[in-house]
């Protein structure tokens, strides 16, 4: 069983930044994928970003691309996520999942979120205009 847990969400001023992390415990593989996904109200869950554990490579959605950085820390379990130039339209809860899959180089990461097995239980950011 692998657990995540979240946390760095808060409420911040349009044009700042909040750094998310997620802490990841429990058995995984060496080759897994970990992703962010956010879900504002009435709204479904979007994918925001993925990266391979063991490659360091990285995908963003578009919306998020060159704002939004995803990096990992592999001695500490943790996965992160950088957001600047934050804007009102980011506001929403932001969750941590990880997909057990084999994602080596040149294996494509998962972008939605039907493909990812576990997930964290979310920390709001709150982007005021």
């Amino acid at each position: 069983q692998v657990q995540l847990v979240e946390s760095g969400g808060g409420l911040v001023q349009a044009g700042g930044s909040l750094r998310l992390s997620c802490v990841v415990s429990g058995r995984t593989g060496s080759n897994y994928a970990m992703g962010w996904f956010r879900q504002a109200p009435g709204k479904e869950r979007e994918f925001v970003a993925a990266i391979g554990w063991n490659t360091g490579v990285t995908y963003y959605a578009d919306s998020v691309k060159g704002r939004f950085t995803i990096s990992r820390d592999n001695a500490k379990n943790t996965v992160y996520l950088q957001m600047n130039s934050l804007k009102p339209e980011d506001t929403a809860v932001y969750y941590c999942a990880a997909d057990r899959g084999f994602y080596g180089l040149g294996y494509r990461l998962p972008r939605g979120a039907y493909e990812y097995d576990y997930w964290g239980q979310g920390t709001q950011v709150t982007v005021s205009s």
